[in-house]
């Protein structure tokens, strides 16, 4: 991709903008194994795509502050557990003034569990069925969780498998700021056009580096925008 800058020039700039190789080290996080990311539990995952999608168009402080009710509520997100909720239940626990009473997202959850035991059904463990889809094609794993998972399409997937230490680029203001100034995307970053060449070149800049692409997605954004501290 001729526009896209080699991983040595984004770095060097990252170094300059945030103190030197070491200070951006420091402000650096790395992926799981794909063993210990495999051996997660189920009730893990959907607890934590649950906690993103209430967070979306919300503040995260509060979702976070009422999360300890939402797994008293939901029975810590066992799957099992939550597979047998019958929907006047559901519904009931939608009023529950503890958690966030919204009825449309906590229906998220039943019907995530569902994609999740799925899954688990075919590949031994949902976990296990992340930790193998390979790092090369991670816009493959965003589209399978936006189409047979509940409000998991935009960022909001992305965002649950990076915190569960799956390694995935995240396409923050930043990240999209830069290849949009490159001009290897236009328009939409969710397009599936934008999306093909993002992958292409953070695989090109992994090639290069030897970095995970979380830490490669890291890296370019604090190398652009008003971010310089």
């Amino acid at each position: 991709m001729s526009d896209l800058e080699t991983f040595q020039k984004i770095y060097q700039r990252a170094c300059e903008r945030k103190g030197g190789p070491q200070a951006l080290a420091t402000m650096l996080d790395k992926p799981l194994s794909n063993d210990v990311l495999g051996s997660i539990g189920d009730d893990r995952f959907l607890a934590e795509f649950s906690k993103k999608v209430f967070q979306s168009g919300f503040v995260w402080r509060v979702v976070h502050n009422k999360w300890p009710d939402f797994e008293r509520v939901f029975f810590d997100f066992n799957i099992e557990k939550v597979l047998l909720i019958p929907d006047e239940m559901l519904e009931q626990k939608a009023t529950d003034p503890s958690i966030i009473r919204n009825y449309n997202k906590v229906k998220t959850i039943r019907e995530n569990a569902i994609m999740i035991d799925n899954v688990a059904r075919e590949h031994g463990s949902f976990a296990k069925f992340v930790a193998d889809w390979p790092t090369d094609d991670i816009i493959g794993l965003w589209a399978y969780l936006k189409k047979n998972g509940a409000r998991l399409g935009g960022n909001t997937g992305a965002y649950g498998l990076r915190v569960m230490g799956k390694d995935t680029f995240i396409l923050s203001n930043d990240v999209v700021g830069y290849f949009t100034q490159r001009n290897i995307i236009s328009g939409s970053a969710q397009s599936k056009r934008s999306l093909t060449a993002i992958q292409q070149s953070f695989n090109e800049l992994q090639q290069q580096s030897g970095r995970s692409l979380q830490e490669l997605s890291m890296i370019i954004s604090k190398s652009v925008g008003d971010n310089y501290q």
